[in-house]
């Protein structure tokens, strides 16, 4: 590896000790249907963001809160103070498709139809509002 991909790499790696994030995989949902609800809590404050995800009817929700949950316990053991009321957000969240199962179902006359059952991942990084400010 040449020098400047060396520095750029050290870079980004300092830049990510920096941040809490927490990551869930392989969810057995649509990516469409947690997208749903990972735009609802997106840039807002983390216990504004629990109680929204408490209270949402989706089946995604209580998977986010839980990941919201260590997110936020990251962060803690990170800076190694409490999260106050007020003092986190949810800078980033992101869903990404993970591997198709395909199945099939059998149809009429011989045939089978392709069932797709499809999963994905959620990446949540919190971040303290004064980082906010300063960038």
């Amino acid at each position: 590896m040449g020098k400047r991909k060396r520095l750029a790499a050290e870079a980004i790696k300092d830049a990510q000790r920096n941040v809490a994030f927490a990551k869930l995989t392989n969810i057995p949902s649509s990516p469409r249907k947690m997208r749903l609800v990972a735009d609802l809590i997106r840039g807002k404050e983390v216990f504004l963001a629990l109680g929204i995800l408490k209270f949402s009817n989706k089946e995604a929700a209580a998977r986010l809160e839980k990941l919201l949950r260590s997110a936020i316990a990251n962060w803690e053991a990170k800076n190694e103070k409490k999260a106050e009321n007020g003092e986190l957000y949810v800078s980033t969240i992101y869903v990404n498709p993970a591997p198709m199962l395909k199945r099939l179902r059998p149809a009429p006359q011989g045939r089978g139809y392709r069932i797709r059952k499809r999963a994905n991942h959620v990446t949540l990084i919190v971040d303290a509002i004064a980082n906010k400010n300063q960038d």
